[in-house]
């Protein structure tokens, strides 16, 4: 296909345009299914509920069961995604993931869960966003970049191949990258089976429908973003291209700098160099399609804030989430499920942090509950 204006213009439209359908079926099952990180971490560690962390593990290994076969056949370049970029970032990851995991713990969920909620009419989930978003420009361009370059990627390790499990381990041991990636994500299909077995009778087909979507989802993303929207040689550039998506390269699922995109997008809407790309257009999917389930389902509730506590956790978990995010280069679906399908040691230790955080925020809030608990009846006058 000769690279004309028309075709370009063409794909461009098809990788923005079809994302909307993808971000449809995510948000529909997500809103389904309860397919939330934060919820499965939460279940696992509060009361061992095991149905929520394996429709996560599922969708990771789907995932990378799926992405490490596409890129085995060629079918795009994962060389080129930000997950295999060879500036390890490994200091940036763990305290963006940290301060990412609080963040998601204090505010009604992650970024992709409150795109869930709220096209579920959940007005809370809403107000988490707009922070989420305006805290993510200050911390790409705006203020917030000064700490963030300063204190965070300025520790940092440059490699000499990617930064996929892989490459690493592959390079150490004089093993093709291939099959190390192969043998590592056969490693967690069988680890998950393992956890589906012993789990079983606790697993309900949510569970099931949930990982599955969301991996299968995440395979689409990349063939659409890295194979449909590929382009070999640009007639501007001379170089290659990946039309439609904001960091003009193979993009799946994250939804922090998106958030951010779609705030640029709503407040220079006059302005040509800035369009709707293919974060922009999932993320919007997202809420409709959540909203058409919970319609369907008859789940739909407009809710709100029911005390100030909640409204300032909102606030500031949605701002630690805006710079956690872009410090760790992604969300918990950015880092904990596409980032870890395609096996990035710089998602393996944002998850690490993340869990760290989830995991303070828990213990934080059983010690709160026990001293409320414990305290005296206040006394009526």
């Amino acid at each position: 296909m000769n690279a004309t204006p028309e075709t370009l213009a063409l794909l461009t439209r098809v990788v923005v345009w079809g994302a909307l359908p993808l971000g449809l079926l995510l948000g529909a099952v997500a809103q389904a299914t309860r397919f939330c990180v934060r919820g499965g971490i939460a279940d696992w560690v509060s009361f061992q509920g095991p149905a929520r962390l394996f429709s996560w593990v599922l969708s990771i290994a789907v995932g990378a069961l799926l992405l490490q076969s596409m890129i085995g056949l060629g079918v795009f370049d994962a060389t080129r995604t930000l997950a295999w970029n060879e500036r390890l970032l490994w200091f940036s990851a763990l305290g963006g993931g940290l301060l990412f995991g609080i963040g998601m713990m204090l505010a009604p969920g992650c970024p992709q869960r409150c795109l869930v909620k709220a096209g579920s009419g959940d007005l809370t989930a809403w107000a988490t966003l707009v922070v989420i978003a305006v805290v993510a420009i200050m911390t790409l361009r705006g203020i917030l970049a000064v700490p963030r370059v300063g204190l965070f990627d300025s520790v940092s390790v440059t490699l000499s191949r990617p930064q996929d499990l892989g490459s690493l381990l592959g390079g150490a041991l004089g093993t093709p990258a291939g099959a190390v990636r192969a043998v590592v994500t056969l490693l967690i299909v069988a680890m998950t089976a393992l956890f589906a077995w012993r789990v079983r009778r606790q697993l309900d087909a949510a569970a099931w429908i949930g990982g599955l979507g969301v991996g299968l989802v995440l395979a689409l993303a990349f063939y659409l973003t890295g194979r449909i929207g590929f382009i070999a040689e640009h007639p501007e550039t001379l170089d290659a291209a990946w039309l439609g998506t904001q960091g003009k390269r193979p993009e799946g699922l994250s939804f922090v700098a998106p958030l951010a995109n779609a705030m640029d997008l709503l407040t220079l809407w006059t302005d040509k160099n800035t369009v709707a790309t293919f974060g922009v257009m999932l993320s919007l999917g997202i809420v409709l399609g959540s909203h058409f389930s919970a319609r369907w389902r008859g789940e739909y509730r407009v809710e709100s804030f029911a005390t100030a506590r909640e409204l300032r956790h909102s606030v500031v978990g949605g701002a630690l989430m805006g710079f956690g995010g872009v410090t760790a280069l992604g969300c918990s679906v950015g880092n904990g499920v596409t980032g870890a399908a395609l096996l990035s040691t710089g998602s393996l230790l944002a998850v690490v942090g993340m869990v760290a955080g989830t995991v303070l925020v828990l213990r934080w809030q059983a010690r709160v509950d026990e001293r409320a608990q414990g305290a005296p009846a206040a006394r009526v006058a």
